[in-house]
């Protein structure tokens, strides 16, 4: 029965939602502000979905301080939750086929976000360099999800390496942002849905200590460690409710 209120409900959101956005975006195009109000306005459907967001961000992470981040990707949700954790003065750099959803795709594109081409090896390096004068100049933060797909439940995927190099290149701090378990949490009938915690740790330089390879483990390995401690605090804080 929840299922009958909450779809249309989710529905209705979220078109409300991406006109607010949309009008936002028409009025200051590329602003960088624009990927946080729309990360900040997605979430407020975490509550209609049941969920509960709780954001812990290191104090050594600036706001408007340019840094590369790199993010646990794991299903659509991801939207309304991980994406509330995208600070002031933060692009994101994702798929050039999402500027093809209608509304969704133009906010995306109006946001400031930079479109990657996965389908041409050339022009995916290209919006690499793209993304390193955009940090340079507008001195931005770059959002990536290293993962480079959705894992479903498969826990923290191997990297790519894209996000170090672009890191490497910049000498801009690698920010993780992780978030606990989504796969299978959101059940439609069910009215509490549960915690989903999201850290933003530290920065950490990547010096020459190692190569962009070694710090590309570095990183995944250190998001699986932290996914699994996420996920055991949220069975801890829901067991406690």
């Amino acid at each position: 029965m929840i299922a009958l209120f909450r779809i249309p409900a989710l529905f209705i959101g979220f078109l409300l939602i991406n006109i607010v956005l949309l009008l936002v975006c028409i009025v200051r195009p590329f602003h960088k502000d624009n990927v946080h109000a729309a990360g900040s306005l997605y979430s407020l459907m975490a509550k209609i979905v049941g969920l509960k967001i709780i954001i812990r961000k290191d104090p050594a992470v600036k706001i408007n301080e340019p840094y590369v981040f790199i993010a646990n990707h794991q299903n659509s949700f991801d939207v309304i939750t991980i994406c509330k954790a995208a600070l002031p003065g933060v692009v994101t750099i994702g798929k050039k086929s999402l500027k093809w959803i209608p509304i969704f795709g133009q906010i995306y594109w109006l946001s400031g976000n930079i479109m990657i081409d996965r389908k041409n090896s050339g022009k995916a390096r290209n919006t690499l360099d793209i993304a390193a004068k955009r940090i340079a100049k507008k001195k931005t933060s770059v959002w990536l999800f290293p993962e480079g797909t959705r894992s479903y439940g498969r826990g923290i995927l191997p990297f790519k390496q894209g996000a170090f190099r672009l890191a490497k290149t910049t000498n801009e701090s690698v920010v993780m942002v992780t978030a606990s378990n989504l796969h299978k949490k959101v059940k439609w009938n069910r009215w509490d849905n549960g915690i989903v915690l999201i850290d933003i740790a530290a920065p950490q330089p990547l010096t020459d200590a190692h190569t962009i390879k070694e710090w590309m483990t570095h990183f995944n390995d250190e998001m699986k460690q932290k996914f699994d401690a996420l996920n055991t605090q949220v069975d801890e804080l829901e067991k406690s409710r």
